[in-house]
């Protein structure tokens, strides 16, 4: 029997530590996400590392969290981060007006309930998607390029 308890103990460990480790954004139509190992601060840190090795820019940063606590309410990490460069704005520009209201494109860090962070982000051919009509061939070929650079951008900041 004890080995029979140790193995009930261990189980319940495993399945409470997978439940923990569950991203704290669920996946959904035109978004990644990716759960990481990597604490809040960390996730941050390393994906503006990649965004600049990457070829783009922080061009926007905003997240409840400092706020939050500020006035003395501790929430998890929340911050959304927009990139983008000049090439990819005169671009898109050329293609569609309107198409220019979705930049910057923002990445998304979230903190878990276990301390580990989760990046995730709306795939710039998502994004594009409603202005592929005005945008044409070059919209839709701009979008595919900004999406590899994002996946990039995720893979490097999340290992």
């Amino acid at each position: 029997m004890p080995g029979r308890a140790l193995g009930s103990a261990l189980l319940a460990c495993l399945l409470a530590t997978a439940a923990a480790a569950e991203p704290s954004v669920s996946p959904r139509d035109g978004w990644s996400v990716t759960a990481t190992t990597k604490n809040y601060q960390q996730l941050v840190d390393d994906l503006k590392s990649a965004v600049k090795a990457n070829g783009l820019i922080v061009v926007t940063q905003a997240g409840p969290t400092q706020a939050a606590k500020n006035r003395g309410i501790d929430i998890p990490g929340n911050r959304v981060i927009g990139v983008y460069n000049n090439d990819f704005a005169v671009r898109v520009l050329a293609t569609s007006t309107a198409a220019m209201i979705e930049a910057p494109i923002r990445f998304y860090v979230t903190e878990n309930t276990d301390g580990s962070a989760t990046l995730s982000y709306k795939t710039p051919s998502f994004v594009f998607a409603p202005y592929a009509d005005e945008g044409g061939s070059e919209l839709t070929a701009i979008a595919q390029e900004l999406d590899a650079r994002f996946a990039a951008i995720a893979q490097a900041a999340a290992r």
